[in-house]
């Protein structure tokens, strides 16, 4: 579509085009997404897809990667924060898996996590997108773990189970918060769950 001296206006568009891409993915999963779905969320024809794309997988793959990307920055703004008691970051971080819940919402239910849905609807069938989640996934839980240990080194979350142990169990009450917002539970619903999560961290 573009010569050599457009470039740079060719990698706008991709970065658009990938972005928008994500979200159709992110709404149906990679299965039900088809060719034309990523033409009218993208607003290239079927030949410029693949032109810069080489097939759906490929599109997906890099849908997928950009959107952990954007998530774990996310988390990494916040677990990150050494500055703030462990339990405090946590919190931070249920409240903005709860805020993305409500934000995305359509029809009373939000379109959940990404990551999720492909770990369920796709990664026992594609080697390499379950590669890529669990990468993702150690990431996440290695930010978890850190903060849990400085939590328990500070005597503010409990010591009866390790760091290990109780980043993977954060991590599935955010997968399961994001599953019940997906079958349409409000805010107090999943301000419910973190609570309890939070106070079984709790030193008695």
């Amino acid at each position: 579509m573009y010569g050599l001296s457009m470039a740079r206006p060719r990698t706008f568009d991709e970065e658009r085009a990938l972005d928008a891409a994500m979200h159709a993915f992110w709404v149906k999963g990679y299965e039900a997404t088809s060719t034309q779905d990523l033409c009218e969320a993208t607003g290239l024809g079927r030949s410029s897809i693949y032109n810069t794309f080489s097939s759906k997988h490929d599109l997906f793959r890099r849908s997928l990667a950009r959107y952990m990307e954007t998530m774990n920055a996310g988390q990494a703004e916040i677990l990150d924060d050494v500055e703030r008691p462990a339990m405090e970051r946590l919190r931070a971080l249920l409240d903005r898996v709860i805020d993305g819940e409500i934000e995305t919402r359509q029809d009373g239910h939000s379109i959940g996590c990404l990551t999720v849905n492909t770990t369920v609807g796709l990664a026992s069938r594609d080697a390499e997108a379950a590669g890529m989640l669990e990468r993702d996934l150690e990431f996440r839980l290695a930010a978890l773990r850190a903060t849990l240990r400085s939590g328990q080194l500070a005597g503010d979350i409990t010591t009866g189970r390790d760091a290990e142990s109780l980043a993977r169990y954060i991590n599935a009450v955010i997968g399961g918060m994001r599953v019940s917002a997906q079958g349409g539970a409000d805010r107090a619903t999943l301000e419910a769950i973190a609570d309890t999560a939070l106070d079984a961290l709790a030193v008695r």
